[in-house]
């Protein structure tokens, strides 16, 4: 089986960690580089995070650090969510070898896609700024980039603020870039994060399942993408998810842009699906997730981790 080359750029954060577990375990992925971006907590933080899981995930794949802030925008965090570390609950051994390549992530995204015999899916669970940065820094990478998956954007209301997701109003000036770069879109936001839930029951079965599910069940005791009663919040394992099983998505093409200047809307994803703006579809928008099919896969998936 010819497995699908990928680049995750991240932000780890809890819900990042068990999409990292996911895509890295995956028989169909073969991620070929990890870049970290600042979002859920700082660069430092979230960088020597990547490093801690693939020491516990026992994983040989290079990690390049990349933008320590947006492109224009002042810098916020999600430390209300993800804890002052981005993962607290679980205590880590120390990576006995460093995987951070001395290149910074957007060069080594570059060299990545540019050496790639066959086309490179980028899959961006973070602030978009790396991304954005590619694209208008090295053009040429189009060229090679099947397409760009990304955890990020809503059809209506938002978590960071009122019309607004966190990865996009992070750096909505890197979103607006990416969304304007007329590469393949697939947006998979908060319309599917919301019901992509994992519940107590689920928990429990994590806890005992491996290494790994021992990890984020511990995780999961200090996550705040919803709670342990009412379900947990899996956004950025919906990325995965639809790189694996697109069929639990539903999907719509559509025009997708930015809102930079709104002052109660600022960093909104514009998701036009009546084309009153009268653009070309940029973008597959997922509208919805069939959550019990969504639930089966989560734990089938966790269950292929060490």
């Amino acid at each position: 089986m010819t497995k699908r080359p990928i680049i995750i750029d991240t932000d780890p954060g809890i819900d990042d960690a068990v999409a990292l577990a996911i895509a890295l375990f995956s028989e169909e992925l073969d991620v070929r580089l990890i870049t970290t971006v600042a979002g859920n907590v700082g660069l430092d933080k979230v960088t020597y995070n990547a490093e801690r899981l693939l020491e516990l995930f026992q994983k040989d794949i290079p990690v390049a650090m990349g933008a320590s802030e947006p492109l224009i925008k002042k810098r916020i965090e999600a430390t209300n969510v993800h804890g002052d570390s981005g993962m607290g609950g679980y205590e880590f051994a120390e990576p006995t070898k460093s995987y951070l390549i001395n290149e910074n992530a957007v060069n080594a995204m570059r060299r990545v896609i540019m050496e790639s015999k066959e086309p490179i899916t980028l899959v961006p669970i973070g602030p978009l700024t790396n991304i954005a940065l590619l694209l208008k820094m090295y053009p040429e990478v189009k060229e090679n980039i099947a397409e760009i998956v990304l955890m990020g954007g809503s059809t209506g209301r938002g978590n960071a603020g009122v019309m607004a997701e966190y990865n996009i109003f992070a750096d909505p000036e890197a979103a607006k870039i990416v969304f304007s770069s007329k590469l393949p879109l697939v947006m998979v936001g908060l319309d599917v994060g919301w019901k992509a839930l994992v519940y107590p029951e689920d928990s429990q079965k994590l806890k005992d399942m491996n290494k790994t599910g021992s990890m984020i069940y511990q995780l999961f005791q200090r996550y705040r993408g919803g709670s342990m009663k009412t379900g947990l919040k899996m956004y950025d394992s919906c990325a995965i998810a639809y790189l694996l099983k697109p069929e639990m998505f539903t999907v719509e093409e559509t025009f997708v842009d930015i809102e930079l200047n709104g002052s109660m809307t600022a960093g909104c994803t514009v998701v036009d699906f009546k084309g009153y703006l009268g653009q070309e579809n940029n973008a597959k928008v997922c509208t919805d997730i069939d959550p019990d099919m969504f639930k089966t896969w989560f734990m089938e998936s966790l269950a292929k981790c060490n």
